[in-house]
């Protein structure tokens, strides 16, 4: 089974998310004093993104050393 289309395409949804978070983070300084909620809010997002991130970087290095 090849999970690389599905962990790009997790990817591509989570950067998504998490603009829109960062974007609503903004918004939310501009108006005032945000709830922690909108503060803390991009950083799940981002932690997915570094996971599947470092998954897509490392990916290619592990095909040629499976392949040697």
């Amino acid at each position: 089974m090849n999970w690389n289309p599905g962990i790009r395409q997790f990817h591509r949804w989570t950067s998504i998310v998490f603009t829109l978070t960062v974007i609503a983070n903004f918004v939310a300084m501009a108006i005032g004093t945000p709830p922690p909620l909108v503060v803390y809010a991009p950083l799940p997002p981002l932690f997915l993104l570094l996971f599947t991130g470092l998954y897509m970087f490392v990916l290619p290095y592990m095909t040629r050393r499976s392949r040697a």
